[in-house]
């Protein structure tokens, strides 16, 4: 679903390359660690230390990739379709190699990854099966897809992805309702099987990076799926 239906704010709309192309210069000092971090510090699903090769969808400023290298996975090839961030991540030295390509059709080797991973961008996507089925093609038996994403609860709720220009305008990147149901159809049409689940919720740490979110304190806020390629 087109989240304008939900909007409570009205920004200007724009799409994704061009939003994150404006916001990269911000978006690490913007975007609550609360978000991701704390969803991948509680996977249990996924060794890190013996994770051979992954690949980082949605690569961004490198903020994932510095997770998992940090964590012990060996090697890290990145794909965004935004030049000014590939050029954070490229800084960030995360990632062995970085490519500019569509999440869902990417320049990566097939069953060449025991990770993929797909963090704080579905949203942007406006079909899912697409992505599920280039995680499956990348990924070798066994391997683990690893999708981490805005909660729909809020979206629905009137807030949709959006960043401050430098000059104080508020912009929404153009987002998708994505239900549960709608990821859980997509993994399994293409041939993945879920194996963890897991929502963040806004609480009392959450609101140490974002204390103006106190009126949102108990919210489901994020999300986390594992998919396992093969049974």
């Amino acid at each position: 679903m087109d989240s304008r239906i939900f909007d409570k704010r009205g920004y200007p709309i724009v799409g994704a390359a061009e939003g994150y192309g404006e916001w990269a210069a911000t978006y690490e000092a913007t975007v609550a660690e609360g978000l991701d971090q704390p969803l991948l510090q509680r996977i249990q699903s996924i060794d890190w230390v013996t994770t051979s090769r992954a690949a980082d969808l949605a690569c961004g400023t490198g903020r994932t990739g510095r997770w998992l290298k940090d964590r012990g996975v060996a090697g890290i090839d990145g794909v965004d379709m935004t030049p000014e961030m590939l050029a954070l991540a490229k800084r960030a030295g995360a990632h062995d190699t970085l490519h500019l390509a569509d999440v869902a059709a990417t320049p990566l080797a097939s069953s060449a990854y025991d990770l993929c991973t797909l963090v704080l961008a579905d949203e942007h996507l406006a079909e899912l099966g697409p992505v599920y089925r280039e995680a499956w093609r990348l990924l070798e038996a066994g391997g683990r897809f690893l999708i981490i994403g805005y909660h729909p609860f809020f979206i629905m709720n009137g807030t949709p992805t959006h960043f401050h220009r430098p000059d104080g305008e508020a912009i929404t990147v153009q987002t998708h309702v994505h239900l549960f149901a709608d990821h859980f159809s997509a993994g399994c049409g293409s041939g993945l099987t879920l194996v963890e689940a897991l929502e963040c919720i806004v609480d009392e740490n959450w609101l140490e990076t974002k204390p103006k979110w106190r009126k949102h304190l108990g919210w489901p806020v994020s999300f986390a799926y594992v998919w396992r390629k093969g049974r």
